[in-house]
């Protein structure tokens, strides 16, 4: 018997033995491979709790593309900012063109050099601030600009040193005095003032060394535009209201300043005004309203008599907004900027004659042609985009030709057909493609 038990035991002990050795091979193999199961590859799938160690890689964001954009009437494509422009500016006499943009630099180019394949600019540095917008002095010799975190208004003054000019701030930026953000400043070319806009309805006159001469409530519950004429007497204004009102800011004989009074308004649109546009000589004014038409406009009335403008055309555009108006200098063209597209009219029949699609990257910041009519700029990235006034051109010599059919004098027609002759010569230039 006590043989018998001890068989027993031992096989007992035995038997526990393998159960134990069987048991510990099973539990290595699932610590290998737990939950148990492989990839057809053979590498074993990672548990719960190592899955949670290994994040995820993010997928690789490419780099953005640089917006590319061409056209036959692109004369030249001004790049030298690496940060989006926010303002141009054309200089009174015509030679300079200035960009301000967030990268802290204001860019001073010459309008001669359009055409070139090499586009000199000068620097000027915005210290410690950005640009929102700039502005020439009626000398030219220096920049007033609007300081995107100061909120007020700097001088740049242009200096020659060592056969170059550098730009150097004014001793003090100007009184801080808008309490909402600004939608424009300008100069009078008379150089005796001023304008500061605010998106509340606060339109503040100052003369160039900083003082506030008045201050103007438009009572248009919002502004969404204002800006000097080019003859320098008049402030317009527009906004959340169906119109655009108008004053002229009035000087004394010695200079002094006297007072802003109401001249004129430009009633018609049945929804808000997006912006307006003089042409150089003030006679005539182009708006562009949320109801889906522009206007073209006389201005060259006798406001104080009472005399209102009176409309000229209605045309008709199927924008959106965020929109730009600008008008030619001879008041025969139209452009109307819409979010990154624009598009040129002839102003005295509304027939578009160009069309620009996707031009910037960005919504287009500012729209502006040159003095001398030759040329249509804008900017809504990094890349000042000058095109050729083709619609200028066929404008004006459809005009000649209407003089000339008029004329009965013989140096009149003999002057009218070479004029017609160089401008039809200097269009087929712009239409020549570019090898």
């Amino acid at each position: 018997m006590e043989v018998v038990a001890l068989v027993a035991v031992t096989v007992l002990l035995g038997g526990i033995v393998v159960l134990l050795a069987l048991w510990g091979k099973k539990a290595k193999e699932g610590s290998e491979l737990e939950p148990g199961a492989e990839k057809a590859n053979g590498q074993a799938i990672p548990d719960k709790q190592s899955a949670k160690k290994q994040k995820p890689q993010k997928p690789r964001k490419d780099k953005a593309k640089p917006h590319t954009f061409s056209h036959p009437l692109l004369a030249s494509a001004l790049k030298a900012h690496s940060g989006n422009i926010t303002c141009l500016d054309f200089s009174s006499n015509g030679k300079y063109l200035a960009s301000c943009s967030d990268d802290r630099t204001v860019r001073i180019w010459s309008t001669k050099d359009f055409l070139e394949r090499e586009h000199r600019c000068m620097r000027a540095n915005v210290e410690f601030d950005h640009a929102t917008h700039v502005r020439f002095s009626p000398n030219c010799r220096a920049l007033f600009v609007f300081l995107a975190n100061g909120d007020t208004i700097r001088v740049l003054k242009m200096n020659k040193k060592d056969d170059a000019f550098v730009f150097s701030a004014a001793h003090e930026d100007f009184q801080k005095r808008h309490k909402a953000p600004i939608v424009n400043i300008g100069v009078a070319d008379t150089g005796k003032f001023l304008m500061t806009a605010s998106s509340d309805t606060t339109i503040i006159i100052w003369n160039l060394k900083g003082d506030v001469l008045t201050t103007i409530n438009t009572n248009q519950v919002t502004n969404a535009y204002a800006s000097v004429s080019p003859c320098g007497r008049f402030v317009a204004s527009c906004g959340f209201t169906p119109d655009v009102k108008v004053w002229e800011v009035c000087f004394g004989k010695s200079g002094e300043f006297r007072e802003v009074s109401r001249a004129f308004e430009l009633k018609g649109h049945l929804a808000g005004v997006c912006g307006f546009a003089f042409s150089n000589d003030s006679s005539r004014m182009a708006t562009v309203s949320k109801d889906g038409t522009w206007k073209l406009w006389n201005t060259d009335v006798e406001y104080k008599k009472q005399q209102d403008p009176y409309l000229l055309f209605t045309g008709k555009w199927c924008g959106r907004e965020p929109c730009r108006i600008a008008m030619s200098p001879d008041g025969r063209v139209v452009a109307i900027a819409s979010v990154s597209d624009i598009t040129v009219y002839n102003a005295q029949t509304g027939q578009i004659e160009e069309e620009f699609q996707s031009v910037h990257g960005e919504v287009i910041s500012d729209l502006a042609f040159n003095i001398n009519n030759k040329f249509l700029v804008s900017t809504g990235d990094r890349a000042v985009c000058v095109f050729h006034n083709s619609a200028g051109y066929r404008a004006a010599i459809a005009d000649m030709k209407d003089m000339l059919k008029k004329a009965t004098n013989k140096g009149t027609k003999d002057r009218l057909q070479q004029q017609i002759k160089d401008s039809e010569k200097a269009l087929d230039a712009v239409r020549k493609p570019k090898n």
